[in-house]
């Protein structure tokens, strides 16, 4: 089955379902820690090891500055706690990068559920197919997966220690999540590259918020809510690259 807009009921009936090989999983996650060896940072680290045991979904928001974002915050995670949940992380990531059959294999391997983009098929047309990914985010929440979602939705090219406006996907999956009774938490991680694109990253994860204290919030305020945590995050990364 392709990933094509035109069959977007198949593809998410698909990866609602979808469970990749967990020992491939930690195999690739533990060689990207290897080849790409970030320095890893918390807010505070017994909080999030207390939220990666807890066995509750995480929504993990990581802002995006390069093309390498997805396997640098996988190298990350494989150097912290959330090691555990590995086989249990799900990345949202642009349809095109499944297009290649070789390369599609990996990004399953890692966990990905694709994204058909606004920006690429259109307002409209995209709509309908964020709303099944929504459904299908919720649905591997349910089932104690957790979600790692890069809600600028393109590389920053402009300032990059300022987000760009978060699309209001994260705030969906988030509202849609907590309507369902599942209690989740927001895990914000910055991504910093001091020396350059392919120099030694940073990455630094937040302090674990708990969302259900904003669940009577609509989707466009949490995006707020989260953009505004991502940021002290992102500050707090890029204080650090300095």
């Amino acid at each position: 089955m392709d990933v094509e807009l035109a069959q977007s009921e198949a593809v998410y009936a698909h990866y609602r379902d979808h469970q990749q090989d967990r020992f491939r999983a930690r195999l690739m996650y533990g060689m990207l820690a290897a080849r790409i060896r970030p320095a890893v940072e918390f807010v505070s680290r017994d909080r999030f090891a207390r939220a990666a045991r807890s066995g509750k979904p995480l929504l993990i928001a990581a802002n995006h500055v390069s093309e390498r974002d997805p396997l640098v915050l996988a190298a990350a995670g494989f150097r912290s706690p959330i090691r555990r949940r590995i086989g249990h992380m799900r990345v949202l990531a642009k349809d095109e990068l499944f297009e290649d059959p070789e390369q599609r294999r990996k990004i399953d391997t890692l966990g990905g559920i694709p994204v058909f983009r606004p920006k690429d098929h259109g307002v409209r047309a995209a709509a309908a197919a964020g709303s099944q990914m929504f459904g299908v985010c919720v649905d591997r929440m349910k089932r104690g997966d957790s979600i790692a979602v890069f809600p600028e939705g393109t590389c920053n090219d402009g300032d990059v220690t300022r987000l760009q406006k978060l699309g209001t996907g994260i705030g969906h999956i988030a509202h849609r999540a907590m309507r369902a009774g599942l209690d989740i938490s927001l895990i914000s991680a910055g991504i910093a590259y001091p020396d350059g694109d392919h120099a030694r990253p940073i990455v630094e994860f937040g302090e674990p918020v708990d969302l259900t204290r904003y669940e009577s919030e609509t989707p466009a305020a949490l995006t707020r809510i989260i953009q505004g945590d991502l940021q002290l995050v992102v500050d707090d990364v890029y204080r650090i690259a300095a």
